[in-house]
């Protein structure tokens, strides 16, 4: 285990998050906020200082990155970052308990969006850009950003990106991992700057459209204001229903357009698939909630909003579908589960691991009609190894397990199997609101400090999609003799 490497990473990232909180600092200083300023200055010192000793004096013996380094990486970047990153709020005392800071603060790098803030409008500026900038960070991963601006990246760095980014199999769009990951951003940057056009078209402030594209990108979904984005106008509804989907696609899909190779781009079965899910949901929805709103504009944009927001796992909302019918309600449940396409920044399953577990099934029960018969699967004309195939089926086991154990840990509070449960799969899934009282007009503040820990736990292992944080805490890990 190379664990100078991973700590001279961790280094890297903590001198660059020091950076990046100088953002806040800065919209603080704007609006007159200068005790959240000054908080924000001074965790960006101690975090470049921190770094900056890290890189100094943590000399590898060599730079080698293997599978092992990339897990453990990844995970002990993503603790050390939420720990830093919940400082500010401590220090400035908008969230004076350091176990609520830091849930706050791991629901917005993990792009969960779920929070605990009773009053969300009491926090100051500075704070809100935070919250919402820790969701564009984690959507696309620091590591990836890290990969894309530094100069001495090697290709044993694909390990990292693995270890980070959403999806059965990621591979390079290009040869060298830094080009790809370069490209991978340069979408997300366009992408984010072209919702805030559209959103300042619409009558957005410099401000909101800022931090609600960043809660777009990311699928996040920290709202500044109690009702989320339902006090916006149709328009604004509209746009953010598109973005939220199309940061739902896989952005291999979008450099292929770039490039010019639109058949490609389209001809993958994920994509249409995830649209098919998205249209069959909100039709659905749309049918079943009609005779509350009577109006067929009103009930389309109601079931397309929270359709686009749930199945991406951003958690926006418009409305409380705590109180919407029951088919309307097992609809978004089941969905809870969904995600995005793999390589997009939405959590949940992933729709191509979905895709591939029903293509295990059928190929089980074709099996159990033709015992001697010898089938592969194939994806997209294509057949999928075995070995694939096997991590698909081991992951979605631990995934389940995962979920059982979240929801176990927090039964004792006493707020119904509905809720617990929903808590547990909306943390898991990284989506955010769920049912009852963590509904998207509730919250997570009632529960208990154990819980809270639970839950973000529970976040960094969906976002993280579990590997990661388990091979990080496993001893074995850090007791290899390897460089």
């Amino acid at each position: 285990m190379n664990r100078k490497m991973v700590f001279r990473i961790f280094g890297r990232i903590a001198a660059l998050e020091g950076l990046l909180l100088l953002f806040p600092a800065v919209v603080s200083l704007i609006y007159g906020e200068f005790r959240a300023m000054w908080s924000f200055i001074a965790v960006a010192a101690g975090a470049a200082l921190a770094g900056f000793l890290l890189m100094r004096f943590i000399k590898p013996n060599n730079s080698l990155i293997y599978a092992k380094e990339g897990f453990a990486t990844v995970a002990v970047v993503w603790i050390g970052m939420s720990v830093i990153g919940a400082l500010p709020f401590v220090i400035s005392g908008e969230i004076p308990d350091f176990v609520d800071a830091l849930f706050e603060t791991v629901s917005g790098f993990t792009t969960t969006g779920a929070s605990l803030l009773r009053d969300v409008e009491s926090l100051g500026k500075g704070m809100l850009f935070w919250r919402s900038f820790t969701h564009w960070l984690g959507g696309m991963g620091v590591l990836v950003f890290i990969m894309a601006i530094a100069n001495n990246i090697s290709d044993r760095t694909i390990h990292i990106m693995r270890a980070e980014m959403p999806g059965p199999v990621v591979g390079k769009l290009v040869p060298k991992v830094k080009d790809t990951a370069k490209i991978l951003y340069l979408i997300y940057i366009a992408l984010t700057v072209l919702e805030m056009i559209f959103l300042l078209i619409g009558g957005m402030t410099p401000f909101e459209s800022a931090v609600h594209s960043f809660g777009t990108a990311g699928t996040g979904g920290f709202g500044i204001k109690a009702d989320s984005i339902g006090g916006y106008s149709p328009y604004i509804q509209w746009v953010i229903t598109v973005f939220m989907l199309l940061f739902g696609i896989n952005f291999n899909l979008y450099y292929l357009i770039l490039i010019r190779r639109f058949r490609a781009a389209f001809s993958g079965k994920e994509l249409w698939v995830y649209f098919g899910i998205y249209a069959a949901a909100t039709a659905i929805i749309a049918a079943n909630i009609y005779p509350i709103y009577s109006s067929v504009g009103e009930t389309l944009r109601q079931a397309a909003f929270t359709t686009a927001s749930i199945v991406t796992t951003t958690g926006y909302s418009i409305s409380d579908f705590n109180i919407w019918p029951q088919l309307s309600r097992g609809v978004i449940f089941i969905l809870l589960f969904f995600g995005g396409c793999a390589g997009s920044t939405a959590g949940g399953l992933k729709i191509s691991r979905i895709m591939l577990l029903f293509k295990l099934i059928r190929r089980e029960f074709r099996k159990l009609l033709r015992p001697r018969s010898v089938s592969s699967v194939n994806v997209d004309s294509k057949p999928v190894e075995e070995e694939t195939l096997s991590s698909v089926s081991n992951y979605f086991a631990l995934y389940i397990l995962t979920i059982g154990i979240t929801f176990l840990l927090i039964c004792f509070e006493p707020f119904g199997i509905e809720s617990n449960l929903s808590a547990a799969i909306s943390c898991v899934n990284n989506v955010g609101p769920g049912f009852g009282i963590v509904g998207p007009m509730g919250g997570y503040a009632d529960y208990s400090a154990f819980s809270k820990i639970v839950l973000t736990f529970a976040m960094l292992l969906g976002r993280l999609e579990i590997y990661p944080m388990i091979i990080a805490v496993a001893p074995a890990t850090w007791m290899s003799k390897r460089a």
